[in-house]
This record gives C-alpha cells, sequence and structure tokens, in this order.
C-alpha cells in the first residue's frame, strides 16, 4: 500500500517520523509506504489541487492520496473543517481515492497536548490555552500560542516549526495527542483503515 499525503509545509514533515513510528507498531507487517509531499505553504485549490491528486494516483503509483490542510491558512477560504473537506471533495470531484482531512484550527493544535515539554523547550511556566486543542481558534490559532510562550521564555528564540515540532514529538506517546484532538485521530484512522481495519483506534 503507497499512500501521499499533501501537507502544508515543514510542520507537518517534522510529524512525519512520529507517525510512522506510531504506525509501525500497530500495523507491523501492514505497514504502508507514506510519502509526505509539502506544498509550499497551503494545499492547492481548485484545478490545481485535482491535478496533483489525478497525476499521484495515475501517474506515481499511489494508492490513495489524502489531503491535510490547515483550516485557517492566513486566508478565509475555509470557514470551518466541514467547509475545508467539501471544498477540496469539490476541486477534485468524486475520487474514491482521494480523502480528505484538516487540522483545527492549524497542526499545532496537535502539540498542545504536550504544553508540559513546550513549556520545558520555551523555558516559561505560561498555562496551557483552554478548552480541548482543536477548539483553540482563528482569534489566535495553535501555533500563535506556541510562538508566544518560546518569544517570552528564557530561551530567547522563536518556535522554529520543523525543529521544534519534532523536540515537542519526540519523547512523547502520540496517543495522548489522537485520543486528545478528533480530527488527528480521524486521520490517522483514516490511513489504518487503509491498511488493516481490525487495529482501528477506538
Amino acid at each position: 500500500m503507497k499512500i501521499a499525503i499533501l501537507v502544508e509545509g515543514a510542520t507537518e514533515v517534522a510529524f512525519r517520523e512520529k507517525l510512522r513510528e506510531f504506525l509501525q507498531s500497530r500495523l507491523e507487517q501492514k505497514m504502508p509506504k507514506l510519502k509526505f509531499i509539502p506544498q509550499d505553504g497551503r494545499i492547492p485549490k481548485e484545478g490545481k489541487l485535482k491535478r496533483v491528486v489525478e497525476n499521484l494516483l495515475d501517474n506515481d503509483g499511489y494508492d490513495a492520496v489524502i489531503a491535510l490542510t490547515d483550516v485557517y491558512t492566513g486566508t478565509n477560504d475555509f470557514q470551518d473543517a466541514a467547509d475545508a473537506k467539501a471544498k477540496m471533495m469539490n476541486w477534485v470531484g468524486n475520487n474514491p481515492k482521494f480523502y480528505r482531512h484538516t487540522a483545527l484550527h492549524d497542526f499545532e493544535a496537535w502539540l498542545l497536548p504536550y504544553w508540559t515539554t513546550i513549556q520545558t523547550l520555551a523555558k516559561h511556566n505560561r498555562s496551557a490555552p483552554s478548552g480541548s486543542p482543536e477548539t483553540v481558534n482563528h482569534q489566535k490559532p495553535p501555533a500563535y500560542w506556541i510562538k508566544d510562550i518560546f518569544e517570552d521564555g528564557k530561551c530567547k528564540r522563536s518556535y522554529n516549526k520543523p525543529i521544534d515540532g519534532k523536540a515537542i514529538l519526540r519523547d512523547n506517546d502520540l496517543m495522548i495527542a489522537i485520543q486528545a484532538c478528533p480530527d488527528l485521530k480521524a486521520f490517522v484512522n483514516r490511513i489504518i483503515s487503509l491498511c488493516d481495519e481490525d487495529k482501528i483506534i477506538p
């Protein structure tokens, strides 16, 4: 099984190794070949997304393509997760090998469950944003919370998405974020379901 995953950029690529490690422990011999394909800042829109997906399926031999977009893209493209998924489906058309997934409101929501690690790296004891990670929204998306604690902390630098994203995940159990973040669970379960339905996370 070969699965292409379209992602926005560097942070999601930092997540790749942690995801592979988690899936390997669960899927073992049924582990798919995963290729994360960064899209330089955002998932393509309209006809471009359709072309990218069809090229991966028809020319590059992938069995499935997953598009993973932030709902918060810095523009007003998407009102919410349902709108993002509907638009991606509309752009690509009814292709049974194409799957749409979202990070609410940006990828860093999936790092918020590890706030104590973030505090350690930033050298600051600021409290975590309240509520479940995926409800931290457009007024101040998760990436901004992490950026602020780094810039205010004694580490005296800003948050570096690929380097710090990887460091936050390194020694933590991905299942903690999966259980705290329904959209992350849906994304991980999509990959698992394509390989072995019996291993889906309840």
